[in-house]
């Protein structure tokens, strides 16, 4: 008798022995046991997934002697005439062999006529994609009504070809690629009704190399029994899949982890000997820091069986997290760049040396802390560290790497550049007070003090080489009178006869306007006062925004600013003053141009750019403390 393969002699029979595509079996059972039954199926999905084994039980359930049931007796002559594919009412086509129209008008001349031995005429198209526009236009409206006794089962890999009115009148199915432990446990089935000696590794490698099918997988595990000679060993199959010993892998994880470059160049060597696919390995790779990952997280949850657990566990156990996740990473990425490498063992030791080359490191001497300490003692204040000195100190500590700027006090005297050496080969422990993190153009805040509390220093003292800055030292002390507080909330008592042209912009700031009010009014200057009667004249491109409410609340503010009845008139033309909006402006820009210009001019700012190689991004500066009305 003749070798059947695997891929057909264990093809299931009948819903119940089939493996995978529950959400679609679930659904075609219940169908059939309540004979809920459509005239249309459309069965999508990838090669090797089910999708024509599944029509087929689908045309033996609704024709088998015993009626139509989930459970196809596969005994009757019905039955078994549909398994060797022999039923007369079950008519299979390939669309992609027979894609003409005629082809199609050839095969639903025959759709009117009653079936000759079974309960229905099932017509199973597979690649349905492939029939031409026409063909599909020939077959809508039989699709859509077809006789009683007619069932349509469609099967496609590419649904995104189909017709959106081909897809409307079927009942549409997509089936699942098939995860690799759920391939390997079928094979495990399979090997042991067949006697078939095997390793569990080597099923995992089958299920993986299966890509989601299943008939891809008992394809190659008959491909695979004629490499072992009856005996599938787990070198064996790795050698006729290209993939890499698992041992290896964990061999590469582990010099990974100790930084072990030589060692780790030579397992690459030796896989080169072997005939490795590199681009499987750095697929292996990943699974196992998946694993590992996984472990570090749940060290309980189960691990694939082509892992060794207590390997995966003690990997786990010795690896830090990050160092896992940034080899991950680095492995994604180096997939993507694996094609454009001179040759593939290339691409792989250069993924590989990245990852020691840019892995944190862990070594004690490399290892240095950050110690915060506010020193007790009442030092004067100092401007000779800006506000950004202060504060790339202050997040020196939050850095996985500590990469420390040094600043080296002892040199330090007025009038003198404090300078800082890049922490590239020598790192060393400094002490820092905390700081205010601020912007360099923020200004220091002003307490309120009352003149009881001292002197002010003088600006340019100098830190000694032994002292440290604490927050009070960063406070530069400002008598402040109450008097001044005071007048500074109440704002100016204005009267009438103070109102002129050149006045107009501080008694515009004192108006309670507000919304588009407050911009009409800040795009007008004033132009004469007769008694109570005010004259203002408003821009022209502002004047669409003019109306008799508007005008009403300037009056109203004015008259309550003034505590007078006000008569306002307001013409329209061009401004020869500044108006409010336009002093605004300047004064902005001013102040934006002194902060630069601050910046620009500090010498802790050119000793970061000539020591980082930097350069002053002017956009980026914004002043802190906005300008005053």
């Amino acid at each position: 008798m003749a070798y059947q393969v695997l891929a057909r002699k264990w093809r299931p029979q009948n819903f119940h022995t089939m493996v995978g595509q529950e959400h679609v079996l679930r659904a075609l059972v219940h169908a059939l046991d309540e004979q809920r039954l459509h005239h249309a199926y459309l069965f999508a999905g990838t090669r090797g997934v089910g999708k024509t084994t599944i029509a087929r039980i689908l045309a033996r359930c609704l024709n088998c002697e015993e009626g139509v049931s989930s459970t196809p007796c596969g005994v009757c002559s019905s039955c078994v005439e549909i398994t060797e594919g022999c039923f007369v009412d079950l008519i299979e086509v390939d669309a992609a062999s027979r894609t003409k129209v005629e082809d199609t008008r050839e095969l639903l001349d025959n759709v009117q006529y009653a079936p000759t031995r079974g309960r229905f005429k099932v017509y199973l198209i597979d690649e349905v994609h492939m029939l031409s526009t026409s063909s599909f236009n020939a077959l809508l409206k039989t699709l859509e009504e077809p006789p009683s006794h007619v069932k349509f089962l469609l099967a496609t890999t590419d649904p995104q070809k189909l017709p959106i009115t081909v897809l409307s009148r079927c009942l549409q199915f997509n089936l699942k690629n098939m995860p690799a432990e759920q391939v390997a446990g079928h094979l495990r089935n399979v090997l042991t009704s067949e006697a078939i000696p095997f390793a569990e590794a080597s099923l995992w490698q089958l299920g993986r190399a299966a890509k989601g099918s299943m008939r891809d997988a008992l394809s190659l595990t008959d491909q695979a029994i004629a490499f072992c000679g009856g005996d599938l060993s787990e070198s064996s199959v790795n050698q006729m899949l290209g993939s890499i010993d698992q041992g290896k892998v964990v061999s590469i994880v582990s010099q990974l982890q100790q930084g072990n470059a030589s060692e780790l160049l030579k397992t690459i060597a030796e896989l080169a000997e072997l005939g490795q696919d590199f681009s499987v390995a750095l697929e292996d790779l990943l699974s196992l820091l998946h694993q590992v990952a996984i472990c570090q997280v749940l060290p309980d949850a189960p691990v694939s069986v082509q892992f060794d657990k207590a390997k995966v566990l003690d990997l786990a156990q010795n690896m830090s997290p990050s160092d896992v996740q940034l080899f991950y990473q680095m492995g994604i990425m180096a997939r993507k760049d694996l094609v454009a490498a001179p040759d593939l063992q290339a691409g792989f030791e250069m993924a590989l040396l990245r990852m020691l080359a840019f892995r944190p490191q862990q070594h004690a001497s490399q290892k240095h802390t950050v110690v915060l300490a506010p020193q007790p003692q009442a030092l004067p204040p100092s401007p000779s560290l800006s506000p950004l000195v202060k504060s790339a100190l202050s997040q020196t500590h939050a850095l996985p790497e500590t990469q420390v700027l040094q600043e080296t006090q002892e040199s330090l005297a007025p009038q003198q550049t404090p300078t800082f050496e890049v922490q590239g080969l020598v790192k060393s422990e400094i002490a820092v007070a905390p700081v205010i993190e601020s912007p360099p153009w923020e200004e220091i805040p002003v307490p309120v003090q009352s003149q009881q509390q001292g002197q002010q220093q003088e600006p340019d003292q100098i830190l000694a080489p032994d002292q440290t800055l604490v927050p009070e030292q960063l406070q530069q002390e400002v008598p402040v009178t109450v008097a001044d507080t005071i007048t500074d909330q109440l704002g100016h008592d204005w009267g009438l006869a103070e109102l002129n042209i050149h006045s107009w912009i501080q008694v515009f700031n004192d108006l309670n306007l507000s919304g588009m009010t407050h911009g009409i009014a800040a795009n007008m200057v004033f132009a004469q006062r007769q008694e109570t009667q005010l004259y203002f004249t408003l821009e022209q491109g502002h004047s669409s925004m003019l109306n008799e409410t508007h005008q009403g609340r300037i009056r109203s503010a004015l008259e309550a600013l003034f505590g007078c009845d006000l008569h306002l008139v307001i013409n329209i033309g061009p401004t020869d003053t500044e108006t409010p909006f336009a002093n605004r402006q300047r004064r902005e820009m001013e102040h934006q141009d002194q902060a630069i210009a601050s910046l620009q001019s500090d010498p802790n700012v050119a000793s970061l750019t000539t020591a980082f190689n930097g350069v002053l991004d002017i956009n980026s500066v914004l002043p802190i403390n906005p300008i005053e009305n």
